[in-house]
């Protein structure tokens, strides 16, 4: 079996539990790759050992770090690798376990007691830009700060809303604890297949989110005469013409989380109430 460490890069803990964890590894005779970005920030790990996110092929990613350091993962790998997450962050919604259960839960993943929990994302299509897809969300922003973008909805070809606001956020069950609970959108179970649409500081009050089957195609035109901005989970950004029309599906492919439970409650939940 052989498995990829990624550590945050700004937290020393983090990149020295990384470097134990390598160690372990090492030391009980696994195949062991550690990030190129980790190993420029901590510069103890083997060069021969390292390699680019984009390149890594193991059979399983540690991830040491919040869920800024996973999405970066997503996003850089090119193969749904699952990833084992060990909360280094604020919140840690996508992290399994903490810090102090780290070698417990490796050691339950080299005896095979462990899960696959597959989670859906979201593919963004705008003519002539290739565009990542989604873990947690694509949000269309106002080129220029302060000013509003007229925006309508369609579900399966259908007006489904028409509004003024300062953008829009297009959710997976997964980022529903992430920019879209901020805006004001629901927590969505992540076991249910739904996609949300949150408004961003809408004008009229009676915009409010939207959760549609996640069989459903949304296209969205912008009518502004300036430049959005399109993002994709906070780790892609790019700018777009003004008047044009972005389609939103599912993606065939999914992320792939290491699991030892398979309850969602009350953690879920009281996550956030803990925090704030």
């Amino acid at each position: 079996m052989k498995f990829g460490i990624v550590a945050r890069r700004d937290r020393e803990e983090a990149l020295k539990l990384a470097y134990r964890v390598y160690d372990f590894l090492r030391v009980s005779n696994y195949g062991v790759y550690v990030d190129k970005e980790t190993h420029e920030n901590f510069p103890h790990f083997s060069p021969e050992d390292v390699l680019p996110l984009e390149k890594m092929d193991v059979d399983m990613i540690i991830v040491i770090g919040g869920d800024g350091t996973v999405l970066r993962v997503e996003h850089k790998t090119s193969k749904d690798i699952p990833i084992l997450a060990v909360n280094m962050g604020t919140l840690g919604f996508l992290a399994e376990v903490e810090p102090a259960e780290t070698f417990f839960a490796i050691s339950r993943v080299l005896e095979g007691d462990y899960f696959i929990d597959e989670r859906m994302k979201i593919r963004v299509f705008v003519e002539g830009i290739t565009v990542p897809d989604a873990l947690n969300d694509v949000v269309i922003l106002s080129g220029v700060p302060g000013k509003v973008t007229q925006l309508k909805y369609y579900i399966d070809g259908e007006l489904a809303e028409e509004i003024r606001a300062d953008g829009l956020i297009i959710s997976t069950p997964t980022g529903s604890t992430a920019y879209a609970l901020s805006a004001g959108g629901p927590l969505v179970d992540p076991r249910l297949h739904a996609i949300l649409l949150v408004p961003l500081a809408p004008v009229a009050l009676t915009a409010r989110p939207l959760v549609v089957p996640d069989s459903s195609s949304i296209d969205i035109e912008v009518s502004t005469e300036r430049e959005i901005i399109l993002t994709v989970d906070g780790q892609f950004y790019t700018q777009l013409p003004p008047n044009l029309t972005i389609r939103i599906e599912k993606s065939p492919r999914k992320t792939k989380f290491v699991r030892f439970s398979k309850r969602i409650y009350p953690k879920y939940t009281l996550k956030i109430k803990k925090k704030f």
